[in-house]
């Protein structure tokens, strides 16, 4: 701020995790998106939450403070599916746990309006969009508020936030306090303000009390909010806390074109701030990576990208991509790889949905399940091009690809998937088929039946391309529904190939999700007929055995390595 002759800042942000300037991290693409407008913006990373002063270094900003819990719910970071504590934080330096609170996109809200009373306080990020209406705590065990009943934030907003924080800012520095009508935020709403609103246009969700008296109203909550999730056609939800009311607006539009890759293009140091001294794990595996899309369609309901990204894609174009390569291959530390070209998805880049009026008035949360709908749009030529294009940078050696891939889409497109296994596999494909029983997978929303024809698949083009290459699936236990004998079909897939799990993906609800509300509700999400739930640790601790048995010393040669999944 000296440096810059700066005696104030507009906006500081406070996020959980280290500060890495690289636009996978959200606190450095919302402050990089806030400094290409104009505006002073401040970082402060994972401050000490028992101290308001540690967040008062840089004064008092002008504008608003905007709080991250990070890339993950801090739960997340903090717990194991065991409700055991992480002996590692992935997003902190040398791994060190501890640096982040329980629930921290609340904690650093309360430490901002004791900092610096009366300043707006904007929340956002994973933690606040998976959050914010009624919704079940795994790691507490308990149905909570919306979180800002919690944490009594201005507003939050879900979702990718670099065009709704810019109308935020944009009306906080004219003078203009009313920050309602935001597609992308929900408000809280006091007692006055509820009373006088016209919901006549908005849906009404189960109200806190009715789902605390009747906790399977969560699953209709959860069906209702993920069937208004689309910009297109989505309408105002509204959740009563006793005499008040969350109100959210309906979701942004996707970033799209030149305004994504503009946004990609800004100037970020793709480094850990120089006070660093340790290694930052979670920056370690993506340093040289590259995004080129967001979005992700496949509707699992496992899965938290739904409800953040959203259902609808938007690719970058391959100049933009290039154009990053470019500034990769200048840096010291690069060494010739490319280690990903990939987001949610890696082989849903340049696909398309919303693009036609029928996907403009779909509720369905997913565009790949059952079946893949005839209006998505699948571009193998624009797929192809972006990996011959990136291989044939100057200075770049190896392309890979280490995001995952959707089965079902590679399968339609067999001349991408010729290339990607002959020339942009390391070694090892990450493929996540989840289970193998089809009565789970239907309740994951994945497809039954890729997994095998995949697999041969795969195997076929590594042998045309004179390569020994092995996937690495995923797979998850305990999940709603899925009892021993379920899990059965996977154990005895796994011993006649003679595969070794290390790990096993233990299930874990995560807030807002349809397999939260059918671990909390027993109820299946398609037919709302009771299911089988594994919830004692016993049961659940059978089911991750059942993927890594003890084998016995002397085995047949094996035809794939040993794999790790994660917990």
């Amino acid at each position: 701020m000296e440096a810059r002759g700066w005696d104030a800042l507009d906006v500081l942000l406070i996020t959980g995790d280290a500060y890495v300037d690289h636009p996978s991290f959200g606190a450095a693409m919302i402050g990089r998106v806030l400094e290409a407008e104009g505006y002073r913006v401040g970082i402060i990373a994972q401050p000490d939450w028992r101290d308001p002063g540690s967040i008062q270094v840089m004064g008092r900003p002008r504008l608003f403070c905007g709080v991250t819990a990070g890339n993950l719910d801090s739960m997340l970071s903090n717990y194991t599916a065991a409700r055991h504590r992480r002996k590692e934080d992935v997003y902190s330096e040398d791994g060190a746990p501890g640096k982040r609170p329980n629930h921290a996109a609340v904690v650093y809200t309360q430490m901002c309006r004791r900092a610096f009373p009366g300043l707006p306080v904007v929340m956002g990020g994973m933690e606040a969009s998976m959050r914010r209406v009624v919704h079940y705590d795994y790691w507490e065990d308990k149905l909570r508020p919306s979180i800002l009943a919690d944490a009594k934030a201005e507003i939050l907003v879900y979702g990718m936030g670099e065009v709704v924080v810019r109308e935020i800012a944009a009306r906080l520095r004219d003078g203009r306090t009313d920050l309602s009508g935001i597609r992308g935020t929900a408000l809280f709403l006091g007692a006055k303000a509820t009373a006088s609103a016209d919901f006549r246009d908005c849906v009404i969700l189960p109200s806190r009390e009715e789902i605390d008296r009747d906790p399977r109203l969560l699953l209709r909550l959860t069906k209702v909010v993920e069937a208004q999730q689309t910009p297109y056609c989505g309408k105002r939800l509204v959740q009563m806390h006793g005499d008040r009311a969350v109100l959210q607006e309906p979701p942004a539009f996707p970033v799209q074109g030149p305004d994504l890759d503009a946004l990609y293009e800004l100037p970020f140091q793709r480094l850990p701030h120089p006070s660093y001294r340790g290694k930052i794990p979670g920056f370690a595996t993506i340093k040289d990576s590259i995004i080129v899309s967001r979005g992700c369609a496949g509707g699992c309901t496992f899965c938290g990208l739904g409800f953040h990204q959203g259902k609808f894609l938007s690719s970058r174009s391959v100049d933009s991509v290039l154009k990053e390569i470019r500034r990769l291959t200048e840096a010291e530390t690069f060494r010739g790889t490319v280690s990903d070209l990939g987001g949610p998805t890696a082989n849903l880049y340049a696909c398309e949905n919303g693009h036609v009026e029928a996907c403009r008035n779909c509720h369905r949360p997913s565009c790949l399940w059952p079946t893949i709908c005839p209006h998505f749009h699948i571009d193998e030529q624009a797929q192809l091009d972006l990996l011959r294009r990136a291989r044939e940078e100057p200075g770049v050696k190896h392309v890979f690809v280490q995001s995952g891939i959707r089965m079902d889409v590679a399968l339609r497109t067999p001349e991408y998937f010729r290339e990607l296994v002959s020339r942009h596999v390391s070694g090892h494909m990450k493929v996540a088929p989840e289970h193998l029983h089809p009565d789970v997978l239907r309740r994951m929303r994945k497809p039954a039946g890729d997994f095998p024809a995949f697999l041969e698949k795969f195997q076929q083009e590594s042998a045309a391309a004179g390569k020994e290459q092995y996937l690495v699936p995923y797979f998850i236990s305990s999940f709603p529904g899925c009892t021993e004998k379920e899990m059965t079909v996977v154990e005895q897939f796994l011993t006649k190939r003679n595969w070794n799990l290390q790990q096993v993906q233990d299930f874990i609800p995560l807030p807002m999700t349809g397999a939260a509300a059918m671990y909390v509700t027993g109820l299946d999400i398609n037919t709302e007929k009771p299911i089988p739930v594994a919830r004692n640790a016993g049961d659940r601790e059978r089911q991750k055995r059942m993927l890594h048995p003890t084998r016995p010393p002397q085995r047949p040669k094996r035809t794939q390595p040993e794999l790790d999944t994660v917990d």
